[in-house]
């Protein structure tokens, strides 16, 4: 049995395809070369039989945009019968470097229409190595410039890892002086799944060893009053001075907690774990007292 869509989820996402043009080191989706067409004529049966009230809808993959039609079909699905909810897209954003397609996207008139798109470091060899697709960070930066120019919302995700953590502050000086026109910047910390456990001597790191280069980075766009946040990470491995920044952002259905967890005075603040996480965890996990 598979379950499309729970109401009282805090998040429903829909899978449009397993196709991608990324292999990214660190996809939790790891893309597949299928004809899976069927996935998306699914969701538009489904799409018209949620309820108005539904607070929230994700669109991902696998690389969404190249289905093509029905990528079109799906947001025009969306905006007919339920206009009021926010419909967040998962995409490397390289479909978009084609206006037409970036104009074709923001015409489908749907009011809470949202696409974050990941950069992983403001060198583009390095992007272009975690992604492990040559040219990706030029296609990418080409497509969230056509997106913004013709009014689209856009979020840079960036995913903390052993490749990218150094770079952090490099990466918020390149979106300040480039890409200050995006709508949020979030800093995500990374799931054990999918490719990630294939990789994760190219990966892993304890969270808490990367936590200057992570307070900087948000505390650079802060001041540049750029939207930003940190997702996926606890409280007790961040930097006090950036714990306003952190969100519960892990979906109800893989979110957990560790024993150490119990006792926390924070832990209504916390985003808690991933479930996967007890495959590599942090030696820096405790408590906040209550005062």
């Amino acid at each position: 049995m598979r379950v499309l869509f729970r109401k009282d989820a805090n998040a429903n996402y829909f899978l449009v395809t397993e196709r991608c043009n990324h292999l990214c080191l660190m996809c939790s989706q790891p893309p597949k070369d299928v004809d899976d067409r069927w996935l998306a004529r699914e969701i538009l049966d489904v799409l018209p039989l949620l309820p108005v009230t539904t607070p929230f809808l994700g669109i991902t993959g696998g690389e969404p945009t190249l289905v093509g039609e029905d990528f079109f079909d799906i947001l025009s699905s969306a905006r007919d019968h339920l206009p009021s909810t926010p419909v967040h897209i998962l995409s490397n954003g390289r479909t978009f470097k084609d206006r037409q397609f970036a104009e074709r996207y923001q015409g489908i008139g749907h009011p809470r229409l949202s696409v974050g798109i990941p950069i992983y470091s403001a060198d583009p060899e390095v992007h272009d190595y975690v992604v492990q697709s040559k040219g990706a960070f030029d296609e990418t930066i080409r497509g969230i410039m056509n997106l913004k120019a013709v009014g689209a919302e856009v979020e840079i995700r960036v995913v903390v890892h052993k490749q990218t953590y150094e770079g952090l502050v490099d990466l918020s000086d390149f979106i300040f002086r480039n890409l200050t026109f995006v709508d949020h910047v979030t800093f995500m910390g990374l799931e054990i799944t999918g490719f990630t456990r294939a990789n994760m001597d190219k990966l892993w790191m304890d969270p808490y060893d990367y936590r200057s280069e992570l307070r900087a980075a948000v505390q650079y766009l802060a001041a540049a009053r750029i939207n930003v946040s940190v997702y996926n990470h606890q409280l007790c491995l961040l930097d006090g001075s950036i714990h306003k920044y952190a969100k519960r952002s892990i979906s109800d259905w893989k979110n957990a907690y560790l024993n150490e967890c119990t006792s926390c005075s924070k832990r209504a603040e916390c985003g808690g774990f991933f479930s996967s996480s007890h495959l590599a965890r942090s030696s820096h996990i405790s408590a906040f007292e209550t005062k």
